[in-house]
């Protein structure tokens, strides 16, 4: 006798469209950039109506705006889940996994909003506060591993940042001036800034 499958509540089936609603504008942005998310383009990656998709979402910038809340949170997960793997937690680990994270597909969503952002007065009202608390969780995170112990904490605040912010740069210019014969000698040359050890003549690392 076959089981029969319960019967999915109206708030569960809400959530399914919902999340498959997001999971498609977050694919769509990282895939073929901000002006061409239409509804659209949404509806045709997620398998719901227009009609489906206004009926969770007021507007379009409301389902780019949880497209973005979406991507702060799997990257995140995808972080901490890098941590967790790590016997011993390394500076060199965090840069690691933290250019892992800038150059994870999903995180291309995040790119594209930001620079429409630039332009575009009602996404860079509605990103704004989700970008104040997108970086606080990366301050709040890097509190927790060994970068710049000896600094004050508004300096190592200043310095995470920072840090995030140049690999942010070298994720986008990557994609279409790559210097590849620079990354691995660009982390090691951070990794001796931190630990307070000087850089060589003409980038390479000094053995003073």
């Amino acid at each position: 006798m076959t089981a029969t499958r319960p019967r999915r509540t109206q708030a569960e089936r809400r959530e399914a469209t919902t999340r498959a609603v997001v999971d498609a504008a977050v694919e769509a942005l990282a895939e073929v950039g901000y002006a061409r998310t239409t509804t659209g383009e949404i509806c045709r990656r997620s398998g719901v109506s227009a009609g489906g998709v206004f009926r969770h979402f007021d507007t379009r910038l409301d389902v780019v705006v949880a497209a973005a809340d979406e991507v702060r949170a799997r990257q995140f997960v995808g972080f901490r889940a890098g941590l967790e793997a790590l016997a011993d937690v390394s500076v060199a680990d965090c840069l690691r996994l933290l250019r892992a994270a800038c150059r994870a597909p999903v995180n291309a969503a995040w790119y594209e909003l930001l620079v429409a952002a630039r332009t575009d007065a009602d996404l860079r009202e509605r990103l704004a506060p989700m970008a104040a608390r997108y970086h606080e969780e990366i301050l709040a995170l890097g509190r927790t591993i060994p970068i710049g112990a000896d600094l004050t904490p508004p300096e190592r605040d200043a310095l995470v940042l920072s840090i995030v912010h140049l690999l942010d740069g070298e994720a986008i210019t990557a994609v279409v001036h790559a210097h590849p014969e620079h990354e691995d000698l660009r982390l090691e040359q951070l990794v001796r800034v931190l630990a307070g050890r000087p850089v060589g003549a003409m980038g390479r690392p000094s053995d003073d």
